[in-house]
């Protein structure tokens, strides 16, 4: 049994901070996932309550939250910046483990999108600023001409961050811990806060 499910087991002093947990998951999920260890699904509704749901990269945490990097104008944009509430889950199969994440959201400051902006290839940048995501697309032409204009437009130069295009921070008030186990015994270990700026309190849940 490795040190992380014996700690769901026995909900010891080793599991008070959940980032720290969850930290030690991805660690294990870098060495073992095929690719993209850092995918998680991210729900959102819309104004009617109708739910969607869509995988995205998370590309950076600390104990403020989760964030992923979007077009603020696209669909899941609009229904984050309306709700300001997400869901999210990690899957690694793999490891046959998940972690559930439910909270509050906020876009990130515009020096961190600025950041991580200029920290995607080139092309990555052209394609998101030329994307008007979520929207309907005519015809692939459309879309391969506003890149092939902006690649002539910002040739020599550094491709500036749209205004529209920034992240959005996960700010958890619920993270469950699920670890697989034999004839469905799972664990589960779950972190509850009223608010931001409560302390975490767990809670064991049946399989």
């Amino acid at each position: 049994m490795n040190d992380d499910a014996s700690r769901l087991r026995n909900n010891d002093q080793g599991t008070d901070n959940p980032f720290v947990l969850f930290n030690e998951w991805l660690n294990l999920a870098v060495t073992s996932e095929p690719n993209d260890p850092s995918a998680m699904s991210v729900a959102s509704v819309d104004s009617a309550g109708m739910p969607n749901v869509r995988i995205v990269l998370m590309r950076r945490f600390d104990e403020r939250g989760f964030c992923f990097f979007t077009n603020f104008e696209s669909q899941k944009g609009e229904e984050l910046l309306a709700s300001k509430k997400a869901a999210a889950v990690f899957h690694w199969k793999s490891l046959r483990k998940q972690i559930r994440i439910r909270g509050e959201v906020e876009p990130v400051r515009p020096e961190e999108a600025d950041d991580y902006f200029n920290s995607r290839p080139r092309g990555s940048q052209i394609a998101s600023s030329a994307s008007k995501q979520s929207r309907p697309l005519p015809d692939r032409k459309e879309f391969e001409d506003a890149m092939k204009a902006l690649e002539a437009k910002y040739e020599g130069q550094d491709v500036p961050r749209p205004d529209h295009w920034s992240g959005f921070r996960i700010m958890p008030l619920s993270i469950e811990f699920w670890d697989d186990g034999e004839f469905r015994t799972h664990d589960r270990l779950r972190f509850d806060r009223k608010k931001l700026s409560d302390d975490w309190e767990t809670v064991k849940l049946y399989p």
